[in-house]
């Protein structure tokens, strides 16, 4: 059924139709709306048997899925930004157990300073916490990946994030095609648990593990990665079998068969990339795009044979690893490891900083030249870095960088409450 709507109310309707048991929230922008959502559905006796739990933390929230998906229910949470920070223990206990959660990060940049607006730095922290991690590139991707995530994560007995950017997917109302009960239901079997707390056949969840396991048990859940490799591209295809499009995968290239340049991205920003991509075709540049869908596990092997036939590859990365430069271009970089392609890295949109074609135009056409920094950093502000470095260099007192970098641009510092 074709519906126009919010993107945080098409996943709250889509993990709806996934018969969630449990599901465990605390409200921070901006995947407030997916949790309000499932919680009227709840109320309603829309979602039922379905148990909404208000918690009074993300921490909480992340540890009474745990407790519930150990208990044998399918459990569902969601989050953003510190949010995540906070939980950041219970999210590497849940995948250290081996539970099958499923979370939605509606992605947020990590402060100080604080920033409610979207870039990825908030689940690139957590990309060795032992989760998948799914990106969407626009809503109704999210909307599925919901529904593959919950049998992904089953099969696998591994939880599952679906990564969303915040606001411009979530707030954003777009024409989904939602699913009937009846086609998710043939998809998405009951859940049935491979370990669960059981009063008449007891058992430990959670031992202690010493020297003499504990590097086995971290190898099987690398094991778990590389089997959901495989899995993650065969549920893709079967749910385009029964709903009839394609989302997902680990990776889709665009315009990529002939393309001399070729731009690696993950999330909403693709389609803008796409646009780009093709008012550059019609200037008879070379360029294509690879959209990066599936993070962790990292699909080397796809990515090379993407882009082994590119002259050169550029990264465009919402993130950044603060002291040595690109997250997921450490990552692109392995993967095409000896092929000897010139590499840029491009840090775009921090903080919710618009990605413009016309920046995109110029950044590209400045790599295509070969005349681009390995670590670029685009549309920033170097009057104002130098500006603040010069006031450090000569004053011992200089004060707090954001304040100075507000008063720089003639902003005023926001409140938060």
């Amino acid at each position: 059924m074709l519906k126009q709507i919010e993107g945080s109310q098409a996943v709250a309707q889509a993990v709806a139709l996934a018969r969630p048991e449990v599901i465990c929230a605390y409200p921070i922008s901006p995947q407030t709306h997916i949790v309000e959502g499932l919680g009227e559905l709840v109320k309603s006796g829309a979602l039922a048997p379905c148990e909404f739990i208000n918690v009074e933390s993300e921490f909480a929230a992340m540890s009474v899925a745990i407790g519930a998906s150990a208990a044998g229910a399918r459990t569902y949470t969601a989050t953003a930004s510190q949010g995540l920070l906070f939980m950041a223990e219970a999210v590497y206990n849940a995948s250290g157990l081996g539970l099958p959660i499923v979370m939605t990060v509606a992605n947020r940049a990590i402060g100080a300073p604080i920033n409610i607006w979207n870039d990825h730095s908030d689940s690139m922290s957590q990309r060795d916490c032992g989760w998948i991690q799914l990106f969407a590139a626009h809503n109704q991707e999210a909307l599925d990946l919901h529904i593959q995530a919950f049998k992904l994560a089953e099969e696998l007995s591994m939880p599952v994030m679906v990564c969303m950017d915040g606001f411009i997917l979530t707030h954003a109302f777009e024409r989904v095609d939602m699913p009937t009960q009846a086609q998710v239901d043939a998809f998405l079997p009951p859940y049935e648990p491979r370990q669960v707390l059981d009063v008449n056949e007891p058992v430990s969840i959670g031992a202690m593990v010493g020297p003499e396991a504990f590097m086995e048990v971290r190898y099987l859940a690398h094991a778990k990665q590389l089997m959901a490799l495989e899995r993650i591209p065969q549920i893709a295809a079967e749910f385009a079998e029964t709903f009839g499009r394609t989302t997902g995968g680990l990776v889709r290239p665009y315009r990529c068969e002939d393309a001399e340049t070729i731009v690696v991205a993950l999330g909403s920003v693709l389609g803008t990339l796409k646009d780009t991509i093709d008012e550059m075709r019609d200037d008879g540049i070379l360029i294509g795009v690879l959209g990066i869908h599936s993070f962790r596990p990292f699909p080397l092997a796809a990515v090379r044979a993407a882009l082994e036939h590119a002259k050169r590859v550029v990264v465009l990365e919402k993130s950044f690893s603060v002291g040595l430069g690109g997250v997921v271009s450490t990552d692109v970089r392995l993967a095409l490891h000896r092929l000897g392609q010139h590499g840029y890295t491009v840090v775009a949109g921090l903080g919710g900083r618009a990605i413009t074609k016309a920046s995109l135009h110029r950044t590209l056409r400045e790599a295509i030249a070969d005349k681009l920094q390995p670590l670029t950093f685009m549309d920033l502000d170097w009057s104002i870095v130098n500006r603040h470095l010069e006031r450090e260099r000569l004053v011992r007192r200089s004060g707090p960088v954001a304040e100075n970098l507000l008063r720089d641009v003639g902003a005023v510092a926001s409140k938060v409450r």
